[in-house]
C-alpha cells in the first residue's frame, strides 16, 4: 500500500479528484487530499481526509474569470490562501510516496516544488482550445522532468499533441467526472420534450444566473408548457434553501408551490435537487451557465444551450472558451448579456435545439461523436487508478525522505 496526496484547485477538479480517490482507495492506497482552493466539498463528500482547512470562494478558484472575478478572488484573500495551501505542501510532502495532481500549471509547479514523484491529470487544458495546446511556463518543463512519471489529458487530441510536445507519452484514458452522470439514472417521467435548466453552483453568482434562465422560460410559449407537452426541470444545489428560493423568484412573479415546483401562469419548472445526473440523462437540451455541468452533458451526448452571465466565472469570454473545447453540439444565441433581444433569441434557438434533438439525424450523431472524443468512456476514474497503481509497482528506485 502507497500513501498518495492529491493536489487540485478548482470545484471541477476537486471533483474529479475524489472520485480518482476513490479508485485509488479501492486499490489499497491510502489517500488524503489537498484542495489549493474551493472548500473541498467533493473530497468530505467521498470521505477522503483534508490535509488543509478549506475555504468557499465565490469564483471557485483562480483562473478564467472576469475582470471583477479578479478582484475579488484578492479582496477575499484567494492569493493568501493559495500560498498557504502551497506551503502546506512543502511541509507535508515527504509523507507521500506520490503526489497526484488534478488540474492545471499551479498544482504542477507545486507538486515539481516538493520533489516527489508526481502523476499528472492535466483536466484545465486542451488542444481543442486553439489546435495547438500552448502550455503556460513552466509547466512544460515540469512535465518532461524526471519526477514527472505519469501524465495524462482530458481528450486524445491533447495526449496526441503533448506527447510530441513532451516527448513522453501522455495518455487520454477517460474523464473521471464523467463516471456519475454516464451511470445508468431512474429516469424522470416521460413527456414528449424535456428541457433541463442548469444555473451553476456557486453563490451569488447562481442567483443571477437564475434570474436570466427565467426570463428565457418566460419568453417559451406558455401552452407548450401548461399542456405539459415541455417539461422543464431545474437543477439545483441544496445551498439554495427553498425559502431563499422562493423570496427571489418572487421578484419576477414566480412562486413556489408545495409540490416543489415554480409556477408562473400556465409556466411550471419542476425543482430538482439531488439528482442532477437523471436530468441530464432525460433532458433533450440542457441550457446551461456552468462549467463542468456542460462537459458533463456534452460527454452524454446531450446538445447544450449556453446563456452568458455577468460572472464572475459563466462571462461571455468562458462561455466562448467552452465552446472551442467542447465543440459544435454546443450552442449560444448572439447578442449582448441580459438584454431582451439575446433572451428571446435564446428561447428561440431552444425550441428549434428541442425539435432537432429528436427529428436530427445529423445533430444526434454529431453529438455521440463529441462526446466520445472530447470526454471519452465511463470508466475514466478506474483506468487512471489503475495506470497509478501499475507504476506503483513497477518504480524499483526507493523514495527518499
Amino acid at each position: 500500500m502507497s500513501r498518495l496526496l492529491l493536489l487540485s484547485n478548482g470545484h471541477g477538479e476537486d471533483l474529479s479528484g475524489a472520485l480518482l480517490g476513490l479508485a485509488l482507495q479501492r486499490l489499497g492506497h491510502q489517500v488524503d487530499a489537498l484542495p489549493l482552493v474551493g472548500n473541498g466539498h467533493p473530497y468530505r463528500e467521498a470521505g477522503l481526509p483534508l490535509i488543509l482547512r478549506t475555504r468557499e470562494f465565490s469564483t471557485g478558484g483562480l483562473g478564467y474569470t472576469s475582470l471583477r472575478g479578479r478582484l475579488t478572488e484578492l479582496v477575499q484573500g484567494q492569493v493568501l490562501h493559495l500560498l498557504g495551501g502551497l506551503v502546506r505542501l512543502l511541509k507535508v510532502a515527504h509523507r507521500y510516496d506520490l503526489v497526484v495532481v488534478v488540474g492545471d500549471v499551479i498544482p504542477v509547479i507545486g507538486a515539481w516544488l516538493c520533489r516527489r514523484p508526481v502523476a499528472t491529470y492535466l483536466v484545465a487544458y486542451s488542444s481543442h482550445y486553439e489546435g495547438v495546446l500552448r502550455l503556460p511556463w513552466p509547466c512544460g518543463s515540469c512535465l518532461s522532468g524526471r519526477q514527472s512519471r505519469l501524465v495524462f489529458s482530458r481528450d486524445q487530441r491533447s495526449a496526441d499533441d503533448l506527447s510530441k510536445q513532451l516527448g513522453r507519452p501522455v495518455r487520454f484514458l477517460g474523464n473521471p467526472f464523467m463516471d456519475p452522470v454516464l451511470k445508468l439514472q431512474e429516469p424522470l417521467p416521460s413527456c414528449r420534450r424535456r428541457l433541463g435548466l442548469l444555473p451553476g453552483s456557486r453563490r451569488p453568482e447562481l442567483e443571477q444566473n437564475l434570474m436570466l434562465l427565467l426570463q428565457v422560460v418566460e419568453r417559451l410559449p406558455e401552452p407548450l408548457i401548461s399542456s405539459g407537452e415541455l417539461a422543464l426541470d431545474l437543477a439545483l444545489v441544496n445551498s439554495f434553501p427553498d425559502p431563499e428560493l422562493a423570496a427571489l423568484v418572487s421578484q419576477r412573479g414566480w412562486q413556489m408551490n408545495v409540490s416543489g415546483e415554480l409556477v408562473q401562469g400556465g409556466r411550471r419548472i419542476t425543482l430538482r435537487r439531488g439528482c442532477f445526473g437523471a436530468v441530464l440523462q432525460s433532458s433533450n437540451l440542457l441550457l446551461c451557465m456552468a462549467g463542468t455541468a456542460a462537459e458533463q452533458a456534452v460527454g452524454l451526448a446531450k446538445p447544450v444551450l449556453q446563456l452568458a452571465g455577468q460572472g464572475p466565472q459563466f462571462t461571455a469570454s468562458f462561455a466562448e472558451a467552452q465552446r472551442r473545447l467542447l465543440g459544435p453540439t454546443v450552442f449560444c444565441a448572439e447578442g449582448p448579456i441580459g438584454s431582451p433581444e439575446t433572451l428571446s433569441a435564446t428561447a428561440q434557438l431552444a425550441l428549434e435545439l428541442l425539435e432537432r434533438s429528436a427529428s436530427d439525424p445529423q445533430l444526434q450523431e454529431q453529438c455521440r461523436t463529441e462526446a466520445r472524443i472530447r470526454l471519452g468512456t465511463i470508466g475514466g476514474g478506474t483506468r487512471i487508478a489503475q495506470a497509478i497503481d501499475d507504476q506503483l509497482h513497477l518504480c524499483q528506485e526507493p523514495l527518499s525522505t
